[in-house]
């Protein structure tokens, strides 16, 4: 069996029942965030959370969100959501990586427009890429405003941000270090990140 028939099996055992019981969809939010994207949060029992929405394209994507911490991102049919079409297991940290991915580009193009009338002036995500000299040291042992003369705003990790992080702040692999300075800096904090 497929991990994706094995979530889609898994989906659909869990939400039978309350369907027949006249918990669902009450069993089922939804949320609404910016940008007119509705996220339906349904409930599991026994097992988690299923949390999806529509993409314009038409498709529905989500996460299954285990009670022992799992996790699966999944594709589902448009008029049946507890058809899974696609399932990828997902590890805390593979998950904390993608959420990285996904959430720090937004976060830099809001940067980009707070400042974006600022000439010369530009943000960009650098990585803590795995075995970097930098991964289990301070922000500060970067030396990184010092060296290049930008500056570091936010760091990312895990889908969470740590906004104006201090000297002391300890870098990890995965994590995005949101850095605001002139391209020519950042080329130099970019270079200094990956090679030490």
């Amino acid at each position: 069996m497929t991990c994706a028939q094995r979530t889609s099996r898994v989906i659909l055992e869990a939400c039978e029942e309350p369907r027949e019981r006249g918990l669902h969809p009450g069993g089922v939010r939804r949320l609404h965030y910016s940008g007119g994207v509705n996220v339906e949060v349904t409930r599991l029992p026994g097992i988690g959370t299923r949390q999806d929405f529509m993409t314009r394209a038409g498709r529905r994507v989500g996460v299954v969100t285990y009670r022992d911490g799992r996790v699966d991102l999944i594709v589902s049919e448009r008029d049946d959501p507890d058809s899974c079409t696609a399932a990828v297991p997902l590890s805390a940290e593979e998950s904390g990586t993608l959420g990285n991915l996904l959430g720090a580009p937004q976060l830099v193009s809001r940067l980009d427009e707070q400042h974006g009338n600022v000439g010369g002036i530009a943000t960009r995500p650098l990585p803590i890429a795995p075995g970097s000299a930098f991964d289990g040291r301070t922000l500060g042992d970067t030396a990184l405003r010092t060296r290049t003369g930008a500056s570091v705003v936010a760091v990312v990790r895990a889908n969470t941000v740590e906004p104006s992080p201090r000297p002391d702040f300890v870098l990890s692999s995965g994590d995005l270090i949101i850095t605001v300075g002139t391209p020519d800096g950042l080329g130099q904090a970019a270079d200094i990140l990956a090679n030490g």
